[in-house]
């Protein structure tokens, strides 16, 4: 059954206002259909590069799937009047989609995460879902992408497997520059950059509980695990870029009444 797609718009950014469950039928049925896609999940850091980057604009704007993972652009949707109806984060949708999968017997790939991490991660969504088929794993040592030996052959070895999902968790914007040279390769496949999510699933990192996430506060328990990398990135320039989206959401908001 294919999902009737409703759009919101932030910063001049396209989302699109599907359910999770919404997301996974989406999947699924273009597998069925033989048809490949990608799925973005910004947050607002991505947000907000993708204001000041073309490359990051467009590694969005291409996707097939571009769904919000942030509790302040749920927010803003709202404020702006016209909601979203759910964070649909990546690191949800690794467990659920991997889960969709394995009762259709598709197979999926993860790539990225510390040494060792995409294994122990392909064996906890094994044990979690007996019927999911791995078609494989890698976890690049850092930089790998800036050596072109290094690069062709963590490439070939995915497009080897022939998997029908790939998960790739090497950050915004790496992943989505190795999805791009995979897709050609592997165009019945879908494709998720995910971030740290392959390290939450192998258990190298914790989410935050589940109260944290659900006030908008998995940004707090990031920030005191990983202070030194995070602080600049989080208070100094993502913040004052977050208020802004909701002033500005906000004001689109009292202008469209007033039009009205």
């Amino acid at each position: 059954m294919t999902t009737r797609r409703r759009t919101v718009v932030l910063s001049g950014v396209r989302f699109d206002g599907l359910t999770e469950r919404e997301v996974i039928d989406t999947v699924l049925d273009s597998l069925a259909a033989r048809r490949g896609g990608r799925i973005v999940t910004p947050n607002v850091d991505i947000l907000r590069r993708a204001m000041r980057s073309a490359e990051a604009r467009e590694h969005i704007e291409s996707a097939s799937l571009v769904m919000a993972d942030g509790a302040p652009l749920i927010w803003a949707a709202r404020v702006a009047g016209q909601p979203l109806p759910a964070r649909v984060p990546g690191s949800d949708l690794i467990w659920s989609i991997s889960g969709a999968l394995a009762g259709k017997g598709y197979s999926v790939y993860l790539l990225g995460g510390e040494p060792g991490t995409s294994e122990v991660a392909a064996a906890a969504l094994a044990e979690r879902y007996p019927g999911i088929a791995i078609a494989g794993h890698s976890s690049p040592p850092f930089g790998f992408d800036t050596h072109s030996d290094q690069y062709d052959a963590v490439c070939a070895e995915v497009i080897a497997a022939r998997p029908d999902f790939v998960y790739v968790g090497l950050g915004f914007p790496k992943q989505e520059r190795v999805i791009a040279r995979l897709r050609g390769a592997l165009p019945g496949a879908w494709f998720m950059g995910c971030g740290a999510a392959i390290g939450f699933v192998a258990g190298t990192y914790r989410r935050a509980p589940r109260w944290m996430q659900r006030t908008g506060l998995e940004w707090v328990h990031r920030l005191a695990l990983e202070p030194g990398r995070l602080v600049r990135r989080y208070l100094i320039e993502d913040a004052p870029f977050a208020a802004r989206l909701l002033a500005g959401s906000a004001l689109a908001r009292l202008r469209k009444g007033s039009r009205a």
